[in-house]
């Protein structure tokens, strides 16, 4: 898997966060001066399909860009989509994923699940790097 830089305003959150996640994460960012997990995305969207805590702090450093695996998420057969428990969903497909990143009507927190998420590879991009642009 590829690790990109990509701009903050081409990202579309599809859903909520928890903020005192974003408290604890953004804590343990400054404690790393690094990004230690890509975001997942897809490339035609922008949509995040994982890692909207970790976009929210990057917000809030008022970084430029974020380090980021791009997928094909409408084509690929191999993201796996399922709902976290006691998110007060039975099921969510792909589109409504999209659709709800396009919208800007986000899920609740802890809504969708990507199980490739599970396996994106770690990093350590320093914080300096992503306080310039991304090119």
């Amino acid at each position: 898997m590829n690790v990109e830089l990509v701009p903050l305003e081409v990202l579309r959150p599809h859903e909520q966060i928890l903020p005192k996640k974003v408290d604890q994460l953004e804590k343990m960012t400054h404690r790393w001066n690094a990004y230690t997990k890509p975001l997942l995305i897809d490339r035609a969207t922008g949509t995040i399909l994982d890692g909207h805590h970790r976009y929210n702090v990057a917000q809030r450093l008022e970084l430029l860009c974020v380090p980021c695996v791009l997928i094909d998420y409408l084509e690929d057969s191999l993201i796996e989509l399922d709902v976290w428990p006691n998110c007060g969903r039975d099921k969510v497909t792909k589109n409504e994923v999209i659709q709800a990143a396009l919208s800007g009507n986000l899920f609740t927190p802890k809504t969708s699940r990507h199980r490739l998420s599970d396996h994106l590879p770690p990093i350590a991009v320093p914080l300096s790097r992503l306080r310039k642009p991304a090119i």
